[in-house]
């Protein structure tokens, strides 16, 4: 309805606009003609009435009637001479004897009769041996007038029609935009009803095409139903899959925790347990503080804010090679970098490649050799373990994933998995292999950062 009201309304503005136009154009031209046509008749009688000033060159008042003219002669001093029979409906006026005083130019002006009605009225000066005239010529206007009414009429018909039609036009127009709008209105009700993360699939129905706004806004909405659902079932299997893992440690600790307790009553535990349960006790705790802090790590935004300002990778992959060190003072690092410049934050990015140092630390033999390779773009860090056997590869990066090899070592399987969320959400990949005589390979991928944004940010 608002759409009709406006529709209307700015036709009818266009139309009273064009209207008035048209009335006082059509106004103008008419009056112009009429005024030509009196100032030749008025041209051509001055000729005769020169010659006889008294009987106004012979005219008379039939020839006048037939013609709808009156006719009469204005002196300088304001005398009027009419012609005999005529009546005197027009009486001449400051402007025609300043025509017959002056000599100068023509004058047209409507004015009303003693006959209360509408007339024409031009005047032409006149020159002759006994003095100064102006010759006066008018013609009633309610011809005219009844014309310019009808012009009126018809344009307010006209003008009323184009604003009824517009207001139904932009009533139907209106009910074919909200139609989809009422549709996607409906649709966003129900998933905020049912709590059901169903993409709307409105594109193509109710009028929606698939180039118009609506069907661009129809098809973000898709993707943020897609975009929920996908979070949502992360998180399910993330509770799900910590939960899991959580009520391993937890059991143990409760028990150890129980026969502590039980001991404390009766003392039942032989020498030297009670430390073990202890020692068994912090370990445990030790590796659920591992395990929650994973857990914190994962539950972030899956997109990163880099840090404004550039990151030679080099530089976190060096600080993670010297923690990495601490963790295996027995193994050898063989280390090569090369400058690599990114933008990103240097804090997750660190704990990535920690991640994957400490896996290559854990799987090491003794006095064993991890190598760190960095050249262009790819970092690539292999050990000289068992490597990782090919079944394990595709789900190498899974939350909780562990292998057989891997369950009776420290871990909470979910390193690599972060390792895999943080490049990711730098824009880049990482991927598993296993090196050619050699242990497992992890190679990491992340594009450098254009010249222009890095001037942008040393800016």
């Amino acid at each position: 309805m608002r759409l009709a009201y406006l529709t209307a309304i700015g036709v009818a503005l266009s139309a009273f606009c064009i209207g008035m136009a048209t009335y006082f154009t059509a106004r103008s031209s008419m009056y112009s003609q009429l005024d030509q046509e009196l100032l030749e008749v008025a041209s051509y009688a001055s000729g005769p009435i020169s010659t006889d000033v008294e009987g106004l060159g012979g005219v008379n008042a039939s020839a006048l009637q037939a013609t709808n003219i009156t006719i009469l002669l204005v002196r300088a001093d304001g005398a009027v001479t009419r012609v005999q029979g005529m009546s005197d409906n027009i009486d001449p006026g400051y402007e025609e004897i300043a025509i017959a005083r002056t000599q100068l130019g023509s004058s047209t002006r409507s004015v009303v009769g003693t006959d209360e009605m509408p007339y024409r009225v031009v005047a032409v000066p006149l020159s002759t041996e006994s003095g100064r005239y102006a010759i006066v010529l008018a013609r009633p206007l309610e011809p005219t007038l009844a014309t310019l009414r009808d012009v009126g009429t018809l344009v307010a018909i006209a003008g009323a029609s184009l604003v009824v039609l517009s207001a139904v036009m932009g009533y139907i127009t209106g009910r074919r935009l909200m139609a989809p709008l009422r549709e996607l209105s409906g649709a966003v009700t129900r998933v905020s009803e049912t709590d059901e993360l169903a993409p709307l699939s409105l594109v193509g129905r109710t009028g929606i095409y698939t180039a118009d706004e609506i069907g661009d806004l129809s098809r973000s909405f898709d993707t943020m139903m897609h975009s929920l659902a996908s979070s949502r079932d992360r998180q399910r299997r993330l509770i799900a899959d910590a939960g899991h893992e959580l009520r391993t440690p937890l059991t143990s600790m409760r028990t150890n925790i129980e026969l502590l307790v039980a001991d404390e009553k009766s003392g039942m535990l032989p020498a030297g347990a009670r430390a073990e349960i202890l020692t068994d006790v912090a370990a445990q705790l030790g590796e659920f503080t591992s395990l929650v802090g994973d857990l914190v790590q994962l539950s972030r935004d899956d997109m990163v804010t880099p840090s404004p300002e550039p990151l030679d990778f080099a530089d976190v992959v060096a600080s993670a090679v010297e923690r990495a060190k601490r963790r295996g003072p027995n193994l050898n690092f063989d280390v090569t970098l090369e400058p690599h410049f990114i933008v990103g934050e240097p804090d997750t990015l660190e704990r990535a490649v920690t991640n994957l140092l400490d896996n290559a630390v854990k799987f090491s033999p003794e006095n064993g050799t991890v190598h760190i390779r960095m050249a262009g773009d790819e970092l690539t860090i292999w050990d000289e373990g068992p490597g990782i056997a090919p079944e394990d590869l595709p789900k190498i990066f899974d939350r909780f994933f562990r292998s057989n090899k891997a369950r009776n070592t420290p871990g909470t399987g979910l390193g690599l998995s972060i390792v895999a969320h943080t490049i990711n959400a730098h824009g880049g990949t990482v991927t598993a292999d296993n090196q050619e005589g050699a242990g497992a390979k992890f190679i990491v991928v992340l594009p450098a950062a254009p010249p222009e944004k890095l001037a942008e940010y040393e800016d």
